[in-house]
């Protein structure tokens, strides 16, 4: 087992002590603060950060000491607050060597004109500066900035340079500036940050190297143009199971229907509508792939020939029929070599039963019961797994982020016995 192994196990570990789901439990993450007005969204960022499980040591340059004092990091973290190369530091309080060599990333947020100009030249001295140039870990920048110091020839010279160098950057986006003009150089959202961290880290994992296929949420069959059948699936769960795929090191392609839902950063993304549409995009996605997880509530029917025009009431109309006709069972038509599918089955009586003969039926590795009255819609899922020559498996009453969680590391291990076999 080498080291980045070893680092992935810890993490794991202290996902399960601490209830916090992802690649970002127990991870040590250095956050350098800029000075600019976004430098107060840092503390909202540095907060989730901690809600995630990470210890964060939190670097604040001159810049961000005018806008922001460090006690606030200090209450978030619990930690010190590192501030200036020469303050006095206390055991608590290690120096820059130490901050940068335990550190799994380096995360500068908000990254100001002056701060990316510094690090690209390589700069040091400052505290931040000296940390960046004493850390190999992976460099993640959050650009915030006026629109036309963004635009700069300058800012973008050097923002290639770091990532030429591998600097990941988030952002910016676009909207309304401090000084009161629209244009790019906002900061980017506190979960697009998080996300782009977590794929950051998840390059290590052991689903490296491993392409996987989610579906996620519902499909809306349309009756005629304003009106549709479909079904109360928020698309959590499959957005879930593809943001602990990519905590692991998978690249996921995720095909989703209509929701609400902002994707993992990093996910390749085919949004649908239809049953039709889900069977074309998923069959076209796996080719190449190694595994399927259909997470997607999928309707069963859809009307036979929807109207052009607007349906409406007759005068004395009392009821309306309409002709459904069967949709494709996606999973069973799909069969790749190589391709290993999970399923998941939502039912109402006969849970493991009905699971289990859709399990052999389609081809499945697995497949993940679970109560449609109490899942549909819900944060949370009581669910049992079902898999080849194995008991099956209920897990207690868990958030849908665990359970996410449980069904990456059960991929992982499915992946891991079929290269393992003779046959694999």
């Amino acid at each position: 087992m080498n080291e980045k192994d070893d680092v992935s196990d810890t993490r794991l570990r202290a996902t399960a002590e601490t209830g916090a789901s992802g690649v970002l439990a127990g991870a040590k993450i250095v956050l350098g603060v800029a000075g600019g007005i976004a430098a107060y969204k840092a503390a909202d960022l540095c907060s989730s950060l901690v809600q995630l499980g990470a210890r964060v040591d939190v670097v604040m340059t001159a810049g961000a000491l005018r806008f922001l004092q460090p006690s606030v990091f200090n209450a978030i973290t619990r930690r010190p607050v590192h501030t200036s190369a020469w303050e006095d530091w206390t055991p608590a309080a290690a120096g820059h060597v130490t901050i940068a060599h335990e550190a799994e990333a380096l995360l500068v947020a908000p990254a100001t004109a002056n701060t990316i100009a510094r690090l690209a030249l390589g700069l040091a001295d400052d505290l931040l500066g000296t940390v960046a140039l004493a850390s190999r870990a992976p460099l993640l920048l959050a650009p915030a900035m006026e629109h036309n110091m963004c635009h700069h020839p300058a800012t973008q010279t050097h923002l290639q340079t770091l990532r030429s160098r591998g600097a990941v950057v988030v952002g910016p986006g676009t909207g309304h500036l401090a000084s009161g003009m629209v244009g790019d150089g906002r900061l980017a959202p506190v979960e697009q940050i998080v996300g782009a961290l977590r794929m950051v880290l998840g390059r290590s994992g052991p689903l490296a190297g491993t392409r996987v296929v989610v579906t996620a949420g519902p499909t809306h069959e349309p009756l005629d143009p304003v009106r549709f059948l479909g079904n109360r699936s928020s698309g959590r769960m499959g957005f879930a199971v593809a943001q602990l795929l990519i905590d692991r090191g998978a690249a996921v392609h995720l095909i989703a229907g209509p929701t609400t839902l902002t994707p993992p950063y990093g996910t390749v993304v085919t949004e649908i509508q239809t049953a039709l549409e889900m069977q074309e995009a998923t069959s076209a996605a796996v080719a190449g792939a190694d595994a399927l997880i259909m997470a997607a509530a999928v309707a069963d029917f859809r009307p036979a020939e929807p109207e052009t025009h607007k349906i409406k009431k007759r005068p004395g109309q009392e009821r309306l029929d309409l002709r459904l006709v069967r949709t494709p069972d996606i999973l069973a038509t799909i069969d790749h070599p190589g391709l290993l599918k999970i399923g998941f089955a939502a039912e109402t009586d006969n849970l493991v039963a009905n699971a289990e003969a859709k399990l052999h039926a389609k081809g499945l590795a697995m497949i993940v019961a679970n109560d449609a009255t109490g899942t549909i819609g819900s944060e949370r899922s009581t669910a049992t797994i079902l898999g080849r020559d194995r008991a099956p498996r209920a897990l207690p009453d868990m958030t849908k982020d665990e359970l996410a969680s449980v069904i990456a590391d059960e991929l992982v291990a499915l992946l891991s016995r079929r290269r393992e076999s003779p046959a694999g």
